[in-house]
This record gives structure tokens, C-alpha cells and sequence, in this order.
């Protein structure tokens, strides 16, 4: 275990009166975001470009898992509202990319699945793009095809950490499980992007780190975002390891090698971390797995 923190983990703080402002706008609209209940170091910065993603669902997550500040607890009753006002929070903050994802639902028997597409269909006549970040709905594909068929231009869904380290991380989830999700979304949809990340700083290895790249790239995965896992407090999993930002950046080249069409990897980088840098082209008919006009190699701020 590691405590001291590096000078490139030290964040800089600006715009405390948007934040307050943001704030206000998402209590008025009884919404949650993952930015604040999973304590994102990016919160203030994100808040200050008037972004933030989306937390269906309610606050409290059926499963538990080491690395996560996301509370437990008996889940919440599903808010009808919910995908009415996550389009007033949209149209009030003039966004063009939305983000939204939820705490796991393991207690519903779509898994949250249903609440995800009204979202999604609502957002539709806002002209915006949609990124969905999801649970694994327990390996349900019908629950999957939900998601898919409501449209959303991107579907995330994050394999974390290396799969010898689930156990100890991630003991309620399954990385061969979270691959077929994935690899399902490209079979019911192969216009669908799909994206993942993984945290680093666990106490995996570089061959490690390579090989679950290597199975994201097998299952078409197109989007890579990668970053420095802090542990919210001393009963979370331990931080093994500060790596060094130059670390990510050989990782960032390295994903583009293998065919990923956007990359982000940073110390400070999370899953919707300027996320709208990544524009799909509008008519998902025409792009292509190669096409260059939606990654941006060398271009973008690596944390």
C-alpha cells in the first residue's frame, strides 16, 4: 500500500460559483450525479464546463464493490420523472453529449435496463448525442437489447481491472461476462460504439494491463479510457501503486496501435472524463472502425 500522493494527483480548483449553480439546478430536478457520490477528482473541473453524467436510478448500488464510493443500501423506488428531468437538466445546461449511467440494480428484474431506454428515447428529439455508461445486468441479454434498441450513440461499460484481480475488487461481477456484453452490443447493433476503462494502480501488471486491451480490441471495442485508481477512504481497496503520467501516455499509444478509434489514459482520467471529445459522426451509417475523424492521436490532454 501507497499513501502519499504525487504532485501530478494535485488538482486545481476554479468556478465555485457554477458548481454552486449546478448544484442547485440538479437538487431542483431531484437528480443525482456520479461525479458527486462517486467522488470524482475531476468534479469541479467538469461542473466548471457545465458537463456532468447522469445517475439513474437512485444513490444506493445492490452490490459492493472495494474500489467504489458509490453507497450501498436499500435500493430506491424508481422516480417516473426521471428521464423528464434528466432532459430539463440537458436543455438547461445546453449540452450536445450526455452522459448517463446508474448505480447496479440487481433487485430489478431488468436490471434498470427499461429506466435506460426512456431515458435514452427522451433525450432523443434534444438533437444530442447519447452515452450510456451500464451495470451488467447480470449477463441478460434481453435486458442489454433494451438499451441497444432505445439508440443511444455509445454504450460503455467498464471491465475495471485486470480479471486476477476481481475477486478481491470486484467479487460480485464476472470480466468474461463484462467481454460478452460488449461483444453482444456489436452483434444487436454494429453501428453502436462501445467503450470501456480500466483503473490502474491495483497491483496489476503491464502484461496484464495489454492483455485486457488486447480482449477489448477482440470484441471490437472501439473507445479506451484509462486512469489512476484513488481509494475514497482507508476501508476501500488500497492503492498498490502511483503510476507515472508518462506510464499512461505509452498506454494511450499503444491502445491506438491496436485499433482503438479514441484513447484517453491520465492519472486523473475516469470513464466520462470530456467524454464529448469522442463525437460519432451523425450518420453512424457512414463511419467506419478506421475512420480518423472521430479518435484525435496526439491531441488529446492526457491528465
Amino acid at each position: 500500500m501507497t499513501n502519499r500522493k504525487p504532485e501530478w494527483l494535485k488538482i486545481k480548483f476554479s468556478q465555485p460559483g457554477r458548481l454552486t449553480e449546478i448544484k442547485g439546478m440538479l437538487r431542483r430536478l431531484s437528480l443525482n450525479t456520479v461525479c458527486e457520490e462517486a467522488a470524482c477528482p475531476n468534479m469541479m473541473e467538469c461542473f466548471g464546463r457545465k458537463t456532468a453524467t447522469f445517475m439513474i436510478l437512485g444513490k444506493n448500488c445492490t452490490r459492493n464493490c472495494r474500489f467504489c464510493n458509490v453507497h450501498g443500501g436499500r435500493p430506491e423506488p424508481v422516480d417516473e420523472q426521471e428521464p423528464e428531468h434528466v432532459a430539463e437538466a440537458v436543455t438547461e445546461l445546453g449540452l450536445k453529449h450526455v452522459v448517463v449511467t446508474s448505480v447496479t440494480r440487481d433487485d430489478m428484474t431488468d436490471g434498470g435496463a427499461g429506466q435506460f431506454a426512456r431515458v435514452i428515447q427522451r433525450l432523443a428529439p434534444l438533437q444530442v448525442t447519447v452515452e450510456v455508461l451500464i451495470p451488467d445486468f447480470q449477463g441478460d441479454s434481453q435486458a442489454l437489447a433494451q438499451v441497444v434498441r432505445a439508440g443511444p450513440q455509445i454504450i460503455n461499460h467498464n471491465v475495471e481491472t485486470v480479471p486476477r484481480l476481481y475477486p478481491s475488487v470486484r467479487p460480485q461481477a464476472e470480466y468474461e461476462r463484462s467481454l460478452q456484453l460488449l461483444a453482444r452490443v456489436k452483434t444487436l447493433d454494429p453501428e453502436i460504439y462501445t467503450k470501456s476503462g480500466l483503473m490502474l494502480g491495483l497491483g496489476e501488471t503491464e502484461d496484464e494491463v495489454l492483455a485486457v486491451l488486447r480482449d477489448l480490441r477482440s470484441v471490437s471495442c472501439n473507445v479506451l479510457t484509462i486512469g489512476q485508481y484513488l481509494a475514497p477512504s482507508a476501508e476501500h481497496y488500497p492503492v498498490a501503486e502511483y503510476v507515472h503520467p508518462d506510464v499512461f501516455a505509452r498506454y494511450q499509444d499503444m491502445a491506438y496501435d491496436m485499433g482503438f478509434l479514441h484513447a484517453v489514459a491520465g492519472p486523473l482520467v475516469r470513464s466520462s472524463y470530456h467524454a464529448d471529445e469522442f463525437a460519432p459522426p451523425e450518420d453512424r451509417g457512414q463511419r467506419t472502425d478506421d475512420s480518423p475523424a472521430v479518435g484525435c492521436r496526439g491531441k488529446c490532454d492526457r491528465g
